[in-house]
């Protein structure tokens, strides 16, 4: 069962989807807070996966991020990542005021850039007593380094280079600067690497589009994110339970990789084989073994 819900967060109304199991409750549940990748809403693979994991007898929780989806903040398309955990610690908050719901058994699972933003919201709020994450990315990595690692530097100074630009015109009135997230044609995707193909196909297409997804993102973003580390902490998660779910194929691996050997305590990394960054986002064969292994975890440590 989906209900509709809202909650603050830093003084943001953002808007989720709350999934319950179908059968009546006898006695509160345990709970996960699920976060959706950096362009995604709740009715895309945040959802699929909430849904997954409420079959297996979990209250989950599906939210648009704060100036994103349905939520509020302007301005439209902004991604900041102190604002994306602080949503995170938000959507707990609101799990622990929910009948449904027992307080001492929540867990988060983060995908793509939520990925990253959960092992930042598990390391500081002890509430989130288990974190999961699939196809996890550090945004700020991903873009000084590109998706692959292997970027050259210059490539994200000019970045923050358009970011100092489009400050300085918006303060002369001139409007929010913007740039576009995905190419507007399959060959300009197709053209411009794998990884931004796989966006395109899954952002772009009748496979996973949505309205509300966003397709722009603010110049004044790339500042926002470029000092944000989601590693810097991941030891602080410990002694609590840390699972990474990514595709062995997946050029965004070496993240998972990164933060893996950085979390210290209970930990494990499970590849899936054959997998790309975004398979794990909607693909039933990749999807299926990860809700598996989710529920296992989840199970385990929030018993």
């Amino acid at each position: 069962m989906r209900t509709d819900v809202t909650f603050v967060s830093a003084g943001l109304k953002l808007a989720g989807h709350l999934y319950t199991p179908d059968e009546d409750f006898a006695r509160p549940r345990p709970a996960i807070v699920v976060g959706h990748p950096g362009s995604g809403v709740k009715e895309q693979t945040a959802g699929l996966h909430a849904r997954r994991l409420a079959e297996q007898g979990f209250v989950t929780l599906a939210y648009d991020a704060a100036h994103q989806g349905e939520s509020e903040g302007e301005p439209r398309g902004l991604e900041d990542p102190a604002q994306r955990v602080e949503d995170l610690k938000a959507a707990v908050s609101l799990l622990t005021t929910r009948a449904e719901v027992d307080v001492d058994r929540i867990g988060a699972l983060g995908i793509c850039a939520s990925g990253g933003y959960s092992l930042v919201a598990a390391a500081t709020d002890h509430r989130i007593k288990a974190v999961a994450t699939v196809s996890a990315v550090d945004l700020a990595r991903q873009f000084r380094r590109g998706a692959d690692g292997v970027q050259d530097a210059a490539v994200f100074q000019g970045m923050l280079d358009a970011a100092a630009m489009a400050r300085t015109a918006e303060a002369r009135g001139e409007g929010v600067g913007t740039f576009d997230l995905f190419p507007a044609t399959e060959a300009a995707a197709r053209a411009s690497g794998p990884h931004v193909f796989e966006g395109w196909q899954y952002y772009c297409t009748p496979r996973a589009m949505h309205p509300r997804s966003a397709k722009v993102m603010t110049w004044s973003s790339v500042d926002h994110i470029a000092t944000f580390d989601a590693f810097a902490v991941v030891d602080l998660i410990a002694p609590r339970p840390l699972l990474m779910i990514v595709g062995r194929e997946a050029i965004t691996s070496w993240m998972s990789v990164e933060a893996f050997q950085k979390a210290e305590g209970p930990k494990e990394l499970m590849w899936i084989d054959g997998a790309v960054h975004t398979d794990l986002y909607d693909k039933d064969e990749y999807v299926t073994p990860a809700a598996l292994k989710l529920t296992g975890f989840f199970t385990a440590n929030l018993s």
